[in-house]
């Protein structure tokens, strides 16, 4: 087992909290390795971005999750850290910065509704992700 391709995406965000459908990004790594069969590892080098999958289909679902996500963890709230985005830092936590999906038949192996998403929580800013394609 070994990576077999590694790639960084630019990921740009255009407001505060964002989801950013980075599938298709991530299905072109991913093809252009050549791996059949393995893992793809998603990996956010940020403390106040991170990665899920999620539906995509319906962009409500995305929404209600970054609404709920600023309810529970509001901005502006009494926080002790000193550069008014500890929101920013507890939402990319409470997400998380990596993740890992299936690669089958070279392609990444999602349910039918699933989408990649790169979660911005403290944009808009310029971003990258890492990918590892792994054989």
């Amino acid at each position: 087992m070994g990576i077999k391709k590694r790639a960084e995406i630019s990921v740009s965000t255009n407001r505060r909290n964002e989801f950013v459908d980075v599938t298709e990004k991530v299905r072109k790594v991913v093809r252009e390795s050549g791996v059949e069969d393995g893992y793809v590892h998603l990996y956010v080098p940020h403390t106040t971005a991170a990665v899920t999958i999620n539906e995509n289909y319906d962009p409500s679902v995305k929404n209600d999750i970054l609404s709920k996500l600023s309810d529970i963890v509001p901005p502006g709230a009494e926080y002790s850290h000193s550069e008014g985005n500890a929101d920013s830092h507890i939402k990319a936590s409470i997400i998380g910065s990596s993740d890992f999906i299936p690669v089958t038949g070279g392609d990444i192996d999602l349910g039918r509704w699933q989408g990649i998403f790169f979660c911005e929580f403290d944009g808009p800013r310029s971003r990258k992700m890492v990918i590892q394609v792994i054989e």
